[in-house]
């Protein structure tokens, strides 16, 4: 069975001439499925297409450390 992990995304959406950046953890089970649920989550909230969403960085984080800044 596999073990669920927690991500932290960071990166930023970029909507008309404004960049927004963003911190997100979220939890899932491979790095792919973190990346999905990003797209998907600030798509819904910021109504930012994928290619306006930036992904810099992906990082396995402890469990203890919950935080989303958005």
């Amino acid at each position: 069975m596999s073990e669920v992990k927690k991500f932290r995304v960071t990166g930023e959406i970029k909507k008309g001439l404004k960049h927004i950046p963003f911190s997100v953890e979220v939890t899932a089970l491979k790095k792919e499925h973190a990346l999905e649920r990003i797209y998907a989550e600030m798509g819904s909230r910021h109504r930012a297409r994928q290619f306006e969403i930036k992904i810099k960085d992906v990082q396995e984080s402890a469990a203890e450390t919950a935080q989303a800044k958005a």
